[in-house]
């Protein structure tokens, strides 16, 4: 998932809390008056950043502290880049599995899981968890080794490997089967699940006024100092790494933001441009001309997750998908004139009339 830029949040790549400068209040009662707290932090393969707005003597240390513990427990359970999470040990005992046992699982991977598989329903299989080992023979995994791009026949026998529809969930009682011994791979919804899990904990300590971010899905919540809203800019798609501008400014309120697109992470062999986003149903990279959409939602990890499902699915089958389920979606479409965008009919009645575009210039 691509990374938003986030109006008036620091990003750091070092562990820490700080302060931002308090304004000054027309009472002068400076020792009362709510100031942004910023927590930066590493977990997942990326960082993540969160703005919370408290009193000058709010104490952040201890607080960082649980959402460290916090993002290391889902780690372990989540994480395919992690050889001992329980995710991947469940995926390196796949082959012995037997498809009429049940395999026990942790309420936090059976809760993902259960998105999960919601979506791959609801996005017609766009969205699949089992595309995995599509996306390491392609290069985008945790091995990162592909220096040319697969044969067709080792697409053929891969697609023939994949597909959520084996997977059996019993929800109630956190545990699996698989029909086939299929690999799942969570990267594209972990992220999202963790700034949910986050944003409960914050909640869960009272704290009403907060932006949470991990590798650019977030969700923001209540307001800023001063009742100003949080405010994010959708990033215009650039190829180069100079290049970060934002397209447009929104407000999401209570709510979460994903965005998905083929710009920041892909490689190219002989010219040809290859996307990380694998199509589940042709084993390759996407090939359309949708660059990036972004969704807002009240929960992150949908919100991930059905960027990626509408990325994957492209700008026609995507903007039905979207229209179809009522989602809050923002369109960013290349064309021979350059970018054109399409919001969706929920975008636009929930965030259109905040809408802000950036100009060309900035």
């Amino acid at each position: 998932m691509l990374r938003a830029i986030l109006i008036g949040l620091a990003i750091s790549l070092m562990m820490g809390c700080e302060q931002s400068t308090p304004p000054v209040p027309s009472s002068g009662a400076a020792s009362t008056a709510a100031i942004v707290h910023k927590l930066h932090g590493q977990t997942m393969g990326t960082t993540y950043n969160i703005s919370l707005v408290e009193s000058p003597t709010f104490e952040t240390s201890i607080l960082q502290q649980r959402i460290n513990q916090n993002l290391q427990s889902l780690n372990r359970s989540l994480s395919t880049y992690d050889p001992q999470s329980e995710l991947s040990l469940i995926n390196h005992q796949k082959d012995s599995h037997d498809p009429n046992q049940w395999i026990d699982l942790s309420p936090e991977l059976t809760t993902v899981l259960s998105q999960s598989l919601s979506l791959y329903k609801n996005s017609r299989g766009y969205f699949d968890v089992t595309v995995g080992p599509l996306v390491n023979i392609w290069g985008f995994g945790p091995e990162e080794t592909a220096e040319k791009a697969p044969s067709d026949h080792q697409i053929t026998q891969l697609l023939q490997q994949i597909g959520s529809n084996h997977i059996s969930l019993d929800s109630n009682n956190h545990r699996m089967k698989l029909a086939k011994p299929v690999y799942i791979d969570l990267s594209a919804i972990a992220k999202g699940w963790g700034v949910d899990e986050i944003s409960r904990l914050l909640e869960a300590q009272g704290i009403e006024n907060y932006l949470v971010e991990i590798g650019g899905e977030l969700r923001t919540n209540g307001h800023k100092p001063g009742d100003t809203p949080w405010k994010i800019a959708v990033e215009k798609p650039a190829y180069q790494a100079g290049e970060r501008k934002g397209q447009l400014i929104i407000a999401p309120g209570n709510a979460a933001v994903a965005t998905s697109g083929d710009y920041r992470n892909y490689f190219e062999i002989n010219g040809t441009r290859f996307s990380h986003t694998i199509n589940p149903a042709t084993g390759r990279p996407i090939t359309h001309n949708l660059a990036s959409v972004t969704v807002i939602h009240p929960d992150c990890a949908m919100a991930d997750g059905w960027a990626t499902a509408l990325n994957v699915a492209g700008p026609e089958e995507g903007f039905a998908l979207a229209q179809q389920h009522n989602l809050a979606a923002y369109f960013i479409i290349r064309s021979p004139q350059g970018f054109e965008t399409r919001p969706t009919t929920a975008f636009e009645q929930q965030y259109g009339h905040d809408a802000q575009s950036i100009p060309a210039s900035h």
